[in-house]
């Protein structure tokens, strides 16, 4: 009998031990069931749905989320070649899966013999500059070759062998990279508009068939001989010649000299984030000192009446206006003050600068303000690999198509980056890199990491901000932060709207007192990967037709 009473209660036990573990095993696997549309692995979110699938490929086949980067930052140059290539620079924030962060910056150079007067060329008012005078020296290549040297886990052959087939086998011309062909004038640009002419002389539109054999050849070049060959093998001499061939001032020896920097990343203390940013040149400062100065006010929910939102968006206004003012100390630290620019990213000089905000709204000099010109271009690739590292990379030829100087010999098109000194600076050194908008950032929490850049020349700090506020502190998914349209202030102090803003807020911000003006287009355009609870979502901007990729 005792032994009966104690097999029932050895089957109750192992009944009620399975039944706990069939419910923590269906606990777990409920909690790791992601929503639709996001992915439980790894994502690449690049300006368009090939790169990103391309990227996400890379990190399939084992590559590490640097890999994975260079393959889809190579494909844009492809789909989106009025925005970045070979011929111009970079900037990759690099998170490894212990959460260290490096900056690596090969961004371009002023060419040794740049002309003195260089800056008495700068327009008044922002326009297209074209011409081989602006040509800064490209670092593209070689900070995809200290980064695959640092973080890299596939061949470097590899990670061009898709944009190489590419190329020479032809693609349908993007939608977005149609809309610029218009662009290229057919006087003062004969080479580059020789690439999109189809064999009746007509210049290809979109959904045409365009090939890039030369730019095939070099990449080729590049992925069996390694970034040497670009600085000072023969596609260096080549390069060189066409430059000089179109009036340019870089020479072999520009080329062979250039030097990637690696740094550690800044870090600002964003309520429960760490984020890293690159220091200056970037505009990391920039951003950093827009984040905190309205993190002061405390915002935990969005702002709900119309009088809450014009006041945050008030204050959101001047907030830029100071940015602005702040922009002549983001300079090279070879060529300016480091300890100012991080003087910048301090909480107290936010508290001062926010000290200086009020209910009404002031004069240029009041912010500092002194004049100089907007950009935009530029595009960026968010990255988070199966292992947790993570990066967030943006690149650039600066102006649409740079400066419009194309090398026949070796396909590239070239930087017009030189432009970006234009009201920032008395006077250019060589070897010094022009200040830049560009703030590719990683944010991360105890359980939260964030990957996001944005593209758009001086919209950037604009497109970033907004998504940041939107998503962390109002609490908007990152599809709809993103998305949301938002109010830039250009270097003249004029507030512009994007199509789509509240009319609302616009009218009353206008009341009081803010100078507004029509903008003819945006270009903020965020790209960004976050993961929480195992799960990750990824969002390429709507407004440049991307489409993220992941697994």
């Amino acid at each position: 009998m005792a032994r009966s009473k104690a097999r029932v209660y050895t089957c109750c036990a192992l009944m009620l031990l399975c039944l706990v573990a069939i419910i923590v095993c269906i606990a777990v696997l409920v909690k790791r069931r992601c929503p639709d549309g996001t992915f439980s692995k790894a994502a690449v979110a690049a300006d368009s749905k090939k790169c990103s699938e391309i990227g996400r490929d890379m990190l399939q086949r084992g590559g590490s989320a640097v890999d994975g980067a260079i393959a889809a930052l190579l494909c844009t140059s492809l789909m989106n070649p009025q925005s970045m290539g070979i011929g111009g620079g970079s900037m990759f924030t690099v998170m490894d899966s212990s959460g260290k962060v490096k900056i690596i910056n090969s961004r371009e150079t002023a060419p040794a013999n740049v002309k003195s007067d260089l800056l008495n060329s700068c327009p008044k008012t922002f326009q297209l500059m074209a011409g081989s005078q602006w040509i800064g020296i490209p670092g593209e290549i070689r900070g995809y070759e200290t980064a695959h040297k640092l973080y890299g886990k596939l061949p470097w052959a590899t990670l061009f062998q898709p944009t190489i087939k590419l190329a020479r086998e032809g693609f349908p011309i993007p939608q977005v990279q149609g809309r610029y062909l218009q662009h290229i004038d057919a006087n003062e640009t004969q080479s580059l508009r020789k690439l999109y002419l189809d064999k009746n002389g007509n210049l290809l539109k979109t959904g045409d068939i365009v090939k890039f054999e030369k730019l095939a050849d070099t990449l080729e070049k590049i992925a069996t001989n390694g970034a040497e060959i670009f600085y000072s093998g023969r596609i260096a001499e080549d390069l060189i010649h066409d430059i000089q061939e179109a009036g340019g001032r870089l020479t072999l020896q520009d080329l062979a000299s250039y030097k990637v920097t690696v740094t550690d990343a800044w870090v600002v203390s964003l309520g429960d984030y760490q984020m890293y940013i690159p220091p200056p040149p970037a505009g990391g400062i920039t951003l950093s000192l827009i984040l905190n100065i309205l993190k002061g006010y405390n915002l935990k929910v969005a702002p709900q009446t119309p009088e809450e939102k014009t006041r945050f968006y008030h204050r959101y206004i001047e907030a830029f206006k100071f940015a602005n003012g702040i922009k002549r100390h983001i300079r090279d630290p070879k060529f300016g003050s480091e300890e100012m620019a991080k003087k910048v990213t301090e909480d107290s000089f936010a508290n001062h600068i926010q000290s200086l905000i009020n209910d009404k709204t002031h004069d240029p000099q009041y912010y500092n303000i002194t004049p100089h010109l907007d950009s935009f271009g530029t595009s960026h690739v968010s990255v988070l690999a199966p292992d947790g590292s993570s990066v967030s990379v943006t690149s650039t030829i600066n102006h649409i198509f740079g400066s419009k100087v194309f090398s026949p010999s070796t396909g590239v098109i070239l930087n017009n980056e030189l432009s970006d000194f234009c009201g920032k600076v008395d006077s250019i050194n060589p070897g010094e890199q022009p200040p830049s908008s560009m703030a590719p950032a990683v944010l991360k929490s105890q359980s939260k990491i964030l990957v996001i850049g944005s593209t758009g020349g001086s919209m950037i700090t604009t497109g970033m901000a907004s998504a940041l506020i939107n998503h962390l502190w109002f609490g908007r998914s990152l599809k709809d932060a993103i998305a949301a349209p938002v109010v830039f202030v250009d270097s003249e102090n004029a507030v512009k709207f994007e199509p789509g803003f509240d009319m609302h807020i616009i009218e009353a911000i206008k009341a009081l007192g803010h100078n507004h003006a029509e903008a003819k287009k945006f270009y903020n355009v965020v790209n960004a990967v976050e993961k929480e609870d195992g799960c990750i979502c990824a969002v390429s901007d709507a407004r440049k037709l991307g489409e993220a990729a992941g697994f």
